[in-house]
């Protein structure tokens, strides 16, 4: 199989149905409706009982920036060494200085971490000030995957630098398409920029079960309702998976 098909997920529910559905990967978060925050152990291992595809696991202290305090750092330190201890393929990581580059010295203290796991960039290369620089960057450190939309927020708006991206990468390291992705962006953009890697929530909302509700009390960020829920689609990713395969091969 010479492609990837991530799937980004925070449930069991959601990582089932991504495997199901023909997902390659799995990308391990919690909280995906702010962007994705570090899993913890549990989740981690539930999945693991579930699903037999390779799993890498988000690790992001909060929601927000990525220029992280110590206190922070070290919490990713930790995260870092006890998912790979925990036996993750890899670990998505990404943090950056305060003038919007890579901080290449604390990523290389996380990748030593990792013990020779899997390494994606998230897309903190995204908010970085020059994406070939910060690609340079990844390549000297020996991240294998740089998670991005081309800088844009959405691949689609993105597809001009997606396309440099995967010229400039060659096969190292390997630009996963994100932010946006489903079956039809596919196949528009895996002819427009020649990458073999796509990443998706392939999110479906589902309705709460709850009978009673009461309005007018949120839990969260205004706007989201604690009545529904988000799961990945096992349909929206099986399309995905057809339309790569389509494309790339089976």
């Amino acid at each position: 199989m010479d492609f990837v098909l991530e799937a980004c997920v925070d449930s069991v529910e959601s990582a089932e149905n991504a495997a199901r559905g023909g997902a390659t990967r799995l990308e391990l978060c919690a909280n995906l409706v702010i962007g994705g925050t570090s899993p913890d152990e549990d989740l981690f291992r539930m999945v693991r009982e579930r699903v037999d595809i390779p799993v890498r696991v988000l690790l992001r202290p909060r929601f927000g920036d990525f220029l992280y305090t110590s206190d922070e750092f070290e919490l990713l330190r930790r995260q870092v060494k006890r998912f790979a201890a925990l036996g993750a393929d890899g670990v998505v990581i990404g943090v950056l200085n305060a003038d919007g580059t890579v901080d290449e010295a604390r990523m290389a203290e996380l990748i030593s971490l990792a013990g020779g796991r899997g390494i994606t960039l998230h897309r903190a290369f995204d908010l970085c000030r020059d994406p070939f620089e910060a690609l340079d960057c990844a390549r000297r450190l020996g991240v294998d995957t740089i998670l991005t939309s081309g800088q844009r927020a959405s691949c689609a708006e993105g597809a001009g630098l997606l396309r440099e991206l995967v010229q400039k990468s060659g096969d190292r390291p390997q630009i996963l398409i994100g932010a946006g992705v489903n079956a039809e962006v596919i196949r528009a953009l895996q002819p427009a920029t020649g990458a073999r890697a796509f990443h998706l929530s392939g999110k479906r909302t589902e309705n709460s079960r709850m009978a009673y509700r009461r309005a007018g009390v949120p839990m969260g960020l205004p706007g989201i309702s604690e009545y529904e829920v988000w799961r990945c689609g096992e349909t929206a990713v099986r399309a995905a998976r057809q339309a790569l395969e389509a494309l790339c091969g089976a």
